[in-house]
């Protein structure tokens, strides 16, 4: 695809902006607010200067080569006229979402497709009838320029090729893309992220455990052999029938659905809402937020190195 525009250049935007500039893209990425495209470029710098501290980023970049291949710019007009590719990537807002789509229907060519990057929405209802068989979800994951994963999901009228498409510039970016039948809210890993944040929730509300406790089960009993083995490989090697047994046993009964936590509440009414506010579930003993983001980004990536030599246990 020629051009591709990005639509909202906030934490998401700006990095998928990245890293289909690195995939060889010209980048359009248009936001309305001016204080978040002049955060931009040193947002940029600062992730391609951790790649490249890695050894993960292309040769020959540099900040300013990646300044010229994502162009900025405050007029949607003029960013998504003659893109053949336009991702949405603004607030988990449906009435904000639905007034853009109106927008890009009037401004888009009319073979353009129109992707947009929602986590839990389902914006297909959002979309005017005209431009349904040409839309379709390509959903990133934080930080995109090293998480590999992306959702494709057609909406009803979705053209196959349409699909196709996205799954191909996917691949063509080196990463990851999960193609599924229709939409379903969260799809597949933020599904399965929300069942376990529920169970947090739930743990910690009732005073089984501590913030620290939980992070160290997940970190040393799940997170060691789910890089390697996934969940059902996991299970295989378990053992299908002690699955079984412990499912007829129903020795597990999952924690109602819920809208709140009181310890969530009490954390965020005391100010201690994460990283950028220096304390959240633990004190971040007042680190620059981009410190600890950078700190983040190089041990995912080294996470990361160190997997693709030890390879994954696959069946077929």
């Amino acid at each position: 695809m020629a051009e591709i525009a990005v639509v909202g250049a906030g934490l998401m935007g700006h990095g998928i902006a990245l890293v289909l500039a690195l995939g060889g893209h010209a980048v359009r990425l248009v936001d309305s607010r001016l204080e978040t495209l002049d955060a931009v470029p040193g947002l940029m710098a600062s992730a391609l200067a951790t790649l490249q501290g890695a050894g993960a980023a292309p040769d020959g970049w540099s900040a300013d080569r990646l300044a010229a291949a994502v162009r900025l710019s405050q007029d949607l007009a003029s960013a998504v006229d003659g893109a053949s590719l336009v991702i949405e990537a603004i607030t988990e807002d449906p009435e904000a979402k639905r007034g853009l789509f109106s927008e890009l229907d009037r401004l888009c060519a009319d073979d353009a497709v129109i992707a947009s990057n929602t986590s839990y929405l389902d914006v297909f209802p959002l979309i005017p009838a005209m431009r349904q068989p040409r839309a379709v979800v390509a959903h990133w994951y934080t930080p995109p320029y090293i998480v590999d994963l992306v959702d494709v999901v057609p909406g009803p009228e979705t053209l196959p090729e349409v699909v196709a498409g996205i799954r191909d510039l996917v691949v063509g970016l080196g990463q990851v893309p999960i193609v599924l039948k229709r939409f379903v809210p969260g799809y597949v890993a933020n599904r399965i992220q929300s069942a376990i944040t529920a169970e947090v929730h739930h743990l910690l509300d009732a005073g089984y455990a501590t913030p620290r406790e939980i992070d160290d089960a997940i970190v040393h009993g799940l997170a060691l052999r789910i890089p390697i083995l996934g969940h059902l490989a996991k299970a295989d090697f378990t053992g299908l029938d002690l699955q079984r047994r412990a499912l007829a046993n129903a020795s597990y009964s999952p924690p109602p659905p819920r809208t709140r936590s009181d310890s969530l509440d009490a954390l965020c009414a005391e100010g201690r809402t994460g990283v950028m506010a220096g304390r959240g579930y633990f004190d971040w003993g007042g680190r620059d937020p981009a410190e600890l983001f950078r700190d983040r980004d190089r041990k995912l990536l080294a996470l990361k190195a160190a997997l693709r030599t030890i390879g994954r246990m696959e069946g077929t």
